[in-house]
């Protein structure tokens, strides 16, 4: 029987497994998946688990399942990238720098937006938050709290604030993304740390109801990213 790992029940693992090993490029894009039978008896679980698994896969765009047809992978445009699940698998197969631009151009279109909308309807509770992500970076910096999760509490907090659901429900996408991207763009720039006081430009002017300064202090942040993987692609 095959080992799994994690707190997930069998269908769940099985569908990180398989999701993993579809983007790793594993199993071939346009091609066909083991049949159900096949797939049960090399990992060891029950049919159930497996169907189970199948339409977790297939609701994610990685597969379709047709009676008599089998499971086909489909090709990656079709790839559901919102999800926390299919962005993660996409991200520890060691991710391209495109991609690592594309979502900076995502970021692009929503955080200085969201920074502008929080500097004109955030609550003393979303400051108050901002501020402690800014205190944990202060931290970081002294060696006493995760660099990278504080940074990432930053970002989040700002989303949060802007009081647009929409641009909330983003939070899981750009949590999972960060992780990468704040690491890479870290390790180019050789700090473990983002720069406290740019981040802090953009709680001043939150917190001031300036949302033009506020748009364009995250922007910046977001800029001095962008230029260091266009400076790695063009290498």
């Amino acid at each position: 029987m095959f080992q799994f790992e994690g707190n997930l029940n069998l269908s769940q693992r099985m569908t990180h497994e398989l999701g993993k090993a579809i983007v790793r490029g594993e199993y071939k894009q346009s091609g066909g998946l083991p049949t159900e039978a096949e797939l049960c008896d090399k990992f060891g679980i029950s049919r159930s688990a497996m169907r189970e698994a199948v339409k977790m896969l297939s609701a994610k765009g990685l597969i379709i399942s047709r009676p008599r047809q089998g499971i086909r992978i489909l090709p990656e445009d079709n790839w559901n990238i919102f999800d926390a699940d299919v962005l993660k698998w996409i991200l520890d197969s060691n991710p391209s720098l495109l991609l690592l631009k594309e979502f900076l151009q995502m970021r692009m279109a929503i955080e200085p937006e969201a920074a502008a909308l929080a500097a004109q309807y955030a609550t003393t509770e979303d400051i108050e938050n901002i501020k402690k992500a800014i205190i944990r970076m202060q931290a970081a910096h002294n060696g006493q709290d995760d660099p990278l999760q504080s940074d990432i509490a930053f970002h989040i907090s700002i989303l949060y604030a802007s009081s647009n659901r929409f641009f909330i429900q983003f939070r899981e996408f750009v949590q999972t993304a960060l992780n990468v991207s704040i690491r890479y763009t870290n390790q180019l720039k050789g700090i473990t740390v983002g720069d406290i006081q740019d981040h802090s430009r953009v709680l001043e002017a939150i917190e001031q109801k300036q949302p033009e300064a506020a748009r364009a202090a995250a922007k910046h942040l977001i800029e001095e990213a962008q230029e260091l993987i266009d400076t790695a692609l063009n290498k």
